[in-house]
Protein backbone atom coordinates (compact mmCIF):
# COMPACT_ATOMS: atom_id res chain seq x y z
CA UNK A 1 0.00 0.00 0.00
CA UNK A 2 1.32 3.49 -0.78
CA UNK A 3 2.45 5.50 1.84
CA UNK A 4 0.31 8.24 0.50
CA UNK A 5 -3.14 6.08 1.32
CA UNK A 6 -1.09 6.70 5.59
CA UNK A 7 -0.58 10.53 6.07
CA UNK A 8 1.76 11.48 8.40
CA UNK A 9 -0.76 14.56 9.59
CA UNK A 10 -4.40 15.44 8.95
CA UNK A 11 -5.46 19.07 8.82
CA UNK A 12 -8.40 19.93 10.84
CA UNK A 13 -10.71 22.48 10.15
CA UNK A 14 -10.25 25.85 11.45
CA UNK A 15 -13.29 27.96 13.36
CA UNK A 16 -12.04 31.34 11.47
CA UNK A 17 -9.66 33.01 9.09
CA UNK A 18 -8.74 36.30 10.38
CA UNK A 19 -6.44 36.49 13.25
CA UNK A 20 -8.16 38.06 15.53
CA UNK A 21 -10.92 35.47 15.33
CA UNK A 22 -9.11 32.82 16.22
CA UNK A 23 -7.80 34.28 19.72
CA UNK A 24 -11.15 34.93 20.43
CA UNK A 25 -12.26 31.18 19.96
CA UNK A 26 -8.60 30.44 21.69
CA UNK A 27 -10.18 33.00 24.80
CA UNK A 28 -13.40 31.37 24.76
CA UNK A 29 -12.68 27.63 24.39
CA UNK A 30 -9.42 28.65 27.37
CA UNK A 31 -12.83 30.18 29.47
CA UNK A 32 -15.38 26.89 28.80
CA UNK A 33 -12.37 24.15 29.49
CA UNK A 34 -11.43 26.07 32.98
CA UNK A 35 -15.20 25.95 33.81
CA UNK A 36 -15.16 22.67 32.97
CA UNK A 37 -11.97 21.72 35.18
CA UNK A 38 -13.47 23.93 38.08
CA UNK A 39 -17.04 22.30 37.91
CA UNK A 40 -15.98 18.61 37.31
CA UNK A 41 -13.03 19.41 39.97
CA UNK A 42 -15.15 19.97 42.73
CA UNK A 43 -17.62 17.37 42.05
CA UNK A 44 -14.99 14.55 42.55
CA UNK A 45 -13.03 16.51 45.51
CA UNK A 46 -16.29 16.76 47.21
CA UNK A 47 -17.81 12.93 46.49
CA UNK A 48 -14.18 11.88 47.45
CA UNK A 49 -13.74 13.65 50.51
CA UNK A 50 -17.66 13.67 51.97
CA UNK A 51 -18.23 10.25 53.55
CA UNK A 52 -22.02 11.08 53.18
CA UNK A 53 -21.50 11.36 49.35
CA UNK A 54 -20.29 7.83 49.23
CA UNK A 55 -23.54 6.08 47.73
CA UNK A 56 -24.12 4.56 44.64
CA UNK A 57 -25.56 7.63 42.86
CA UNK A 58 -22.57 10.01 43.80
CA UNK A 59 -20.04 7.36 43.06
CA UNK A 60 -21.27 7.38 39.61
CA UNK A 61 -21.64 11.03 39.09
CA UNK A 62 -18.38 11.03 40.15
CA UNK A 63 -17.30 9.06 37.33
CA UNK A 64 -19.73 10.93 34.96
CA UNK A 65 -17.40 14.10 36.38
CA UNK A 66 -14.06 12.28 35.35
CA UNK A 67 -15.69 11.20 32.07
CA UNK A 68 -16.13 15.16 31.11
CA UNK A 69 -12.85 16.15 31.81
CA UNK A 70 -11.18 13.45 29.54
CA UNK A 71 -13.51 14.32 26.90
CA UNK A 72 -13.28 18.00 26.86
CA UNK A 73 -10.11 17.52 27.24
CA UNK A 74 -9.24 15.10 24.44
CA UNK A 75 -10.37 17.85 21.87
CA UNK A 76 -10.44 21.54 22.97
CA UNK A 77 -6.58 22.26 24.38
CA UNK A 78 -5.47 20.95 20.88
CA UNK A 79 -8.27 23.57 19.21
CA UNK A 80 -7.32 25.86 21.75
CA UNK A 81 -3.40 25.50 20.58
CA UNK A 82 -4.32 25.43 16.70
CA UNK A 83 -6.30 29.03 17.25
CA UNK A 84 -3.30 30.31 19.42
CA UNK A 85 -0.69 29.25 17.05
CA UNK A 86 -2.34 29.57 13.34
CA UNK A 87 -2.29 26.07 12.38
CA UNK A 88 -4.75 23.28 11.60
CA UNK A 89 -2.54 20.29 11.55
CA UNK A 90 -2.65 16.82 13.50
CA UNK A 91 -0.32 14.46 13.58
CA UNK A 92 -1.20 10.92 12.13
CA UNK A 93 -0.61 9.72 15.95
CA UNK A 94 -2.33 12.38 17.34
CA UNK A 95 -5.08 11.94 15.78
CA UNK A 96 -5.67 8.21 16.28
CA UNK A 97 -5.28 8.92 20.41
CA UNK A 98 -7.00 11.76 19.69
CA UNK A 99 -10.17 9.44 18.37
CA UNK A 100 -9.22 6.35 20.70
CA UNK A 101 -9.88 8.61 23.84
CA UNK A 102 -12.87 10.39 22.76
CA UNK A 103 -14.57 7.24 21.74
CA UNK A 104 -13.49 5.83 25.34
CA UNK A 105 -15.07 8.59 27.28
CA UNK A 106 -18.06 9.82 25.13
CA UNK A 107 -19.25 6.11 25.07
CA UNK A 108 -18.78 5.05 28.34
CA UNK A 109 -20.71 8.39 29.43
CA UNK A 110 -23.42 7.32 27.46
CA UNK A 111 -23.18 3.52 29.34
CA UNK A 112 -22.88 5.43 32.62
CA UNK A 113 -25.94 7.56 32.03
CA UNK A 114 -27.80 4.41 30.97
CA UNK A 115 -26.69 2.88 34.59
CA UNK A 116 -27.81 6.01 36.05
CA UNK A 117 -30.71 5.81 35.02
CA UNK A 118 -31.25 2.39 36.55
CA UNK A 119 -30.19 3.44 40.06
CA UNK A 120 -32.79 6.45 39.59
CA UNK A 121 -35.26 3.36 38.78
CA UNK A 122 -33.98 0.98 41.45
CA UNK A 123 -34.44 4.22 44.03
CA UNK A 124 -37.92 4.85 42.91
CA UNK A 125 -39.77 2.10 41.90
CA UNK A 126 -38.16 -0.31 44.46
CA UNK A 127 -37.28 1.67 47.18
CA UNK A 128 -36.83 -0.98 49.81
CA UNK A 129 -34.92 -3.13 47.75
CA UNK A 130 -32.53 -0.85 46.71
CA UNK A 131 -29.92 -1.45 49.58
CA UNK A 132 -29.54 -5.16 48.62
CA UNK A 133 -29.80 -4.39 44.80
CA UNK A 134 -27.28 -1.42 44.40
CA UNK A 135 -24.58 -2.84 46.98
CA UNK A 136 -21.20 -0.93 46.73
CA UNK A 137 -19.85 -4.51 44.83
CA UNK A 138 -22.76 -4.20 42.18
CA UNK A 139 -21.89 -0.21 41.87
CA UNK A 140 -18.08 -0.74 41.16
CA UNK A 141 -18.65 -3.80 38.91
CA UNK A 142 -21.27 -2.23 37.06
CA UNK A 143 -18.70 1.49 36.43
CA UNK A 144 -15.79 -1.12 35.87
CA UNK A 145 -17.64 -2.56 33.23
CA UNK A 146 -18.52 0.16 31.85
CA UNK A 147 -15.04 1.53 31.45
CA UNK A 148 -13.45 -1.45 30.51
CA UNK A 149 -16.41 -2.54 27.56
CA UNK A 150 -15.62 0.88 26.13
CA UNK A 151 -12.07 0.47 26.31
CA UNK A 152 -11.62 -2.44 24.43
CA UNK A 153 -14.24 -1.40 22.13
CA UNK A 154 -12.47 1.55 21.68
CA UNK A 155 -8.84 -0.38 20.72
CA UNK A 156 -10.84 -2.47 18.06
CA UNK A 157 -12.32 0.22 16.29
CA UNK A 158 -9.80 2.79 16.27
CA UNK A 159 -7.21 0.17 15.21
CA UNK A 160 -9.44 -0.76 12.71
CA UNK A 161 -9.98 2.79 11.25
CA UNK A 162 -6.82 3.87 11.00
CA UNK A 163 -5.89 0.56 9.12
CA UNK A 164 -8.00 1.70 6.26
CA UNK A 165 -6.09 3.55 3.34
CA UNK A 166 -7.47 7.27 2.64
CA UNK A 167 -8.03 7.84 -0.50
CA UNK A 168 -9.37 11.12 -0.14
CA UNK A 169 -7.04 13.76 0.93
CA UNK A 170 -6.07 14.23 4.68
CA UNK A 171 -8.46 17.01 5.58
CA UNK A 172 -11.12 16.86 8.25
CA UNK A 173 -14.53 18.95 8.18
CA UNK A 174 -14.82 18.98 11.91
CA UNK A 175 -11.96 20.84 14.85
CA UNK A 176 -10.70 17.33 16.08
CA UNK A 177 -10.23 13.94 15.00
CA UNK A 178 -13.79 12.58 14.64
CA UNK A 179 -14.30 8.95 13.19
CA UNK A 180 -17.29 9.89 10.65
CA UNK A 181 -15.08 12.17 9.03
CA UNK A 182 -11.90 10.36 8.98
CA UNK A 183 -14.48 7.61 7.23
CA UNK A 184 -15.29 9.81 4.51
CA UNK A 185 -11.58 9.74 3.17
CA UNK A 186 -11.19 6.20 3.38
CA UNK A 187 -11.65 4.13 -0.21
CA UNK A 188 -14.71 2.95 -0.80
CA UNK A 189 -13.85 -0.48 -0.66
CA UNK A 190 -12.25 -0.03 2.31
CA UNK A 191 -15.22 1.24 4.33
CA UNK A 192 -17.52 -1.74 4.45
CA UNK A 193 -14.78 -2.91 6.79
CA UNK A 194 -16.40 -0.14 9.30
CA UNK A 195 -19.89 -1.49 8.37
CA UNK A 196 -20.04 -4.42 10.74
CA UNK A 197 -18.43 -2.54 13.71
CA UNK A 198 -20.83 0.31 12.68
CA UNK A 199 -23.90 -1.45 13.10
CA UNK A 200 -23.27 -3.54 16.11
CA UNK A 201 -22.04 0.32 17.54
CA UNK A 202 -25.30 1.54 16.44
CA UNK A 203 -27.27 -1.48 18.03
CA UNK A 204 -25.97 -1.13 21.33
CA UNK A 205 -26.42 2.55 21.28
CA UNK A 206 -30.16 1.87 20.34
CA UNK A 207 -30.51 -0.97 23.01
CA UNK A 208 -29.41 1.83 25.61
CA UNK A 209 -31.93 4.73 24.66
CA UNK A 210 -34.74 2.13 24.43
CA UNK A 211 -33.53 1.14 27.93
CA UNK A 212 -33.27 4.60 29.06
CA UNK A 213 -36.96 5.27 28.04
CA UNK A 214 -38.48 2.73 29.34
CA UNK A 215 -36.81 3.42 32.59
CA UNK A 216 -38.16 6.69 33.01
CA UNK A 217 -41.41 5.88 31.77
CA UNK A 218 -41.55 3.77 34.76
CA UNK A 219 -40.09 5.81 37.05
CA UNK A 220 -42.69 9.20 35.92
CA UNK A 221 -45.46 6.73 36.65
CA UNK A 222 -44.92 5.86 40.01
CA UNK A 223 -43.62 9.51 41.08
CA UNK A 224 -47.04 10.86 39.63
CA UNK A 225 -48.89 7.86 42.06
CA UNK A 226 -46.80 9.46 44.97
CA UNK A 227 -50.22 11.28 46.92
CA UNK A 228 -47.62 14.04 48.58
CA UNK A 229 -46.16 17.13 46.37
CA UNK A 230 -43.27 17.36 48.71
CA UNK A 231 -42.54 13.19 48.11
CA UNK A 232 -43.23 14.46 44.20
CA UNK A 233 -40.88 16.91 44.42
CA UNK A 234 -38.03 14.89 46.16
CA UNK A 235 -38.21 12.31 43.66
CA UNK A 236 -38.21 14.55 40.49
CA UNK A 237 -35.14 16.60 42.45
CA UNK A 238 -33.12 12.87 41.68
CA UNK A 239 -34.00 12.53 38.28
CA UNK A 240 -34.61 15.96 36.66
CA UNK A 241 -30.78 16.67 36.40
CA UNK A 242 -30.06 13.33 35.13
CA UNK A 243 -32.89 13.22 32.30
CA UNK A 244 -31.42 17.30 31.37
CA UNK A 245 -28.01 15.56 30.97
CA UNK A 246 -28.93 12.72 28.98
CA UNK A 247 -31.87 15.07 26.54
CA UNK A 248 -28.43 17.33 26.14
CA UNK A 249 -26.42 14.62 25.27
CA UNK A 250 -28.33 12.39 23.30
CA UNK A 251 -30.28 15.16 21.05
CA UNK A 252 -27.44 17.31 20.13
CA UNK A 253 -25.02 13.86 19.18
CA UNK A 254 -27.93 12.22 17.22
CA UNK A 255 -28.17 15.55 15.54
CA UNK A 256 -24.88 15.86 14.81
CA UNK A 257 -24.69 12.23 13.41
CA UNK A 258 -27.81 11.69 11.80
CA UNK A 259 -28.56 15.13 10.55
CA UNK A 260 -29.54 15.18 6.49
CA UNK A 261 -26.85 15.69 4.34
CA UNK A 262 -28.85 18.57 2.96
CA UNK A 263 -28.38 20.69 5.72
CA UNK A 264 -24.53 19.99 6.27
CA UNK A 265 -21.78 22.23 6.28
CA UNK A 266 -19.26 23.22 7.92
CA UNK A 267 -20.20 25.69 10.40
CA UNK A 268 -23.21 23.36 11.17
CA UNK A 269 -20.94 20.65 11.91
CA UNK A 270 -18.75 22.50 14.02
CA UNK A 271 -21.52 24.13 16.28
CA UNK A 272 -23.01 20.75 16.52
CA UNK A 273 -19.46 19.38 17.69
CA UNK A 274 -19.10 21.75 20.15
CA UNK A 275 -23.27 20.99 21.15
CA UNK A 276 -22.01 17.55 22.24
CA UNK A 277 -18.61 17.24 22.92
CA UNK A 278 -17.37 20.84 24.27
CA UNK A 279 -20.80 21.99 26.70
CA UNK A 280 -22.27 19.39 28.23
CA UNK A 281 -18.82 18.88 30.65
CA UNK A 282 -19.04 22.54 31.32
CA UNK A 283 -22.66 22.80 32.14
CA UNK A 284 -23.12 19.03 33.65
CA UNK A 285 -21.83 20.14 37.24
CA UNK A 286 -24.28 23.03 37.08
CA UNK A 287 -26.92 20.56 36.26
CA UNK A 288 -26.20 18.57 38.90
CA UNK A 289 -25.27 20.86 41.86
CA UNK A 290 -28.47 23.20 40.72
CA UNK A 291 -31.35 21.32 42.64
CA UNK A 292 -29.06 18.69 45.06
CA UNK A 293 -28.59 20.56 48.53
CA UNK A 294 -26.07 17.73 49.69
CA UNK A 295 -23.74 18.18 46.82
CA UNK A 296 -23.97 22.17 47.00
CA UNK A 297 -23.53 21.38 50.62
CA UNK A 298 -20.21 19.42 49.80
CA UNK A 299 -18.74 21.56 47.49
CA UNK A 300 -19.00 24.69 49.81
CA UNK A 301 -17.18 22.52 51.97
CA UNK A 302 -14.18 21.94 49.52
CA UNK A 303 -14.59 25.76 48.46
CA UNK A 304 -14.30 26.56 52.32
CA UNK A 305 -11.82 24.28 53.41
CA UNK A 306 -14.45 22.55 55.90
CA UNK A 307 -13.62 19.55 55.59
Amino acid sequence: MSNRSFPTEFLLLAFADTREMQLLHFGLFLGIYLAALLGNGLILTAVACDHHLHTPMYIYLLNLALLDLGTITTTVPKAMANSLWDTTAISYAGCATQVFFFVVFVTAEFYLLTIMAYDRYIAICKPLRYGTIMTSRTCVNMAAAAWGSTFLYAVLHTANTFSLPLCQGNALDQFFCELPQILKLSCSEAYLREFGPIVVSVCLLFGCFVFLVLSYVQIFRVVLRIPSQQGQHKAFSTCLPHLAVVSLFISSGTFAYLKPPSVSSSSLNLLLAVLYSVVPPAVNPLIYSMRNQELKDAVWKVMTGGF
